[in-house]
């Protein structure tokens, strides 16, 4: 076998390079292309699918938001201070629902500052709630209380109209209990002779006796009796010694009088009615008894 000359194989391998030069370098070309378009497509899908991500991120917390407002717009109380304050919180959380829809998703930074405000008007929501149940429990506490001290208050005023009329009702008996009453009260004419008569012309006097009755409400001290004592045709008999007086407020002219000393227990008296000659005429004489305090009673004698 002939040895192939060095000098014709190094021009020989020239000339291949030659020939294969130009098309090495479109396949490398192409080959470079064809990883970078691979690149692109995948950035470009990684691409999307973060926007994607991002957008679905934004819908979510802008629903989070939405829902956050109908909560404070669905939330009121009685207490003009908090309702100040939840129309400030509305007011906040409007603006947000505005602010996150006009930004872009892709813009983080505001994305996790509208999640921050998100939170913080959350909790505040949750501070109104309590404060708004506290001060519900506490007024229904002081309702209750309110109503209980009016029951109470009702009661006390019943129980001190039924003490007051039991006092009354105490202090009446009282007062009619105290009031000295008498009894056996006797009319009887006397003549010149000192003895009992029934002769019309021949009376020069009238006495009546009675006994004042043990009491022992009845007040005590000095207690004067006054006597009426009336002709047959209803006239009061009077003389000099006759004197006016009330009782119970009623004006009357007693024929006599007389006062004796009462300490609660039995008193018998006699008032003598004097200076009646030629005074008295036939028919039935009347005498009737007082105190200033009350009627003690009456007592009748025939003269003929």
């Amino acid at each position: 076998m002939m040895k192939e000359d060095p000098l014709e194989r190094i021009a020989r391998e020239e000339a291949q390079k030659k020939n294969r030069g130009p098309k090495g370098l479109i396949y490398a070309l192409a080959a470079t292309a064809a990883v970078l378009a691979a690149a692109l497509a995948f950035i470009w899908i990684q691409k999307s699918s973060l926007v994607k991500e991002l957008n679905l991120e934004k819908e979510d917390l802008t629903e989070q938001i939405v829902t956050l407002q109908q909560d404070y717009d669905s939330l009121s109380s009685e207490y003009d201070s908090i309702n100040s304050q939840l129309d400030s919180s509305r007011e906040e959380v409007a603006q947000l629902v505005e602010r996150i829809k006009k930004t872009d998703a892709t813009n983080r930074a505001k994305m996790r500052q509208y999640e921050k405000e998100l939170g913080t008007l959350r909790s505040i929501m949750r501070n109104y709630i309590v404060q708004i149940d506290s001060l519900n429990t506490l007024n229904k506490k002081l309702t209750a209380d309110a109503a209980a001290a009016r029951r109470e208050a009702a009661e006390s005023r019943k129980a001190n109209r039924e003490l007051s009329q039991q006092v009354d009702d105490l202090s009446s008996q009282v007062a009619v209990g105290s009031v000295i009453k008498a009894r056996g009260i006797r009319l009887e004419a006397y003549n010149a002779s000192g003895k009992v008569t029934d002769r019309s012309s021949r009376v020069i006097r009238m006495l009546t006796t009675l006994s004042l009755v043990e009491n022992d409400l009845a007040p005590k001290g000095p207690v004067r009796v006054y006597i009426i004592v009336k002709d047959p045709d209803g006239n009061v008999v009077t003389n000099s010694s006759s004197t006016g007086f009330e009782c119970a407020g009623e004006a009357h002219t007693a024929s006599a009088s007389r006062e004796v000393d009462y300490e609660g227990s039995e008193v018998e008296m006699s008032i003598y009615l004097n200076d009646l000659q030629d005074v008295c005429t036939k028919g039935v004489y009347t005498v009737e008894a007082y105190t200033t305090q009350a009627f003690l009673g009456s007592a009748e004698t025939l003269l003929r």
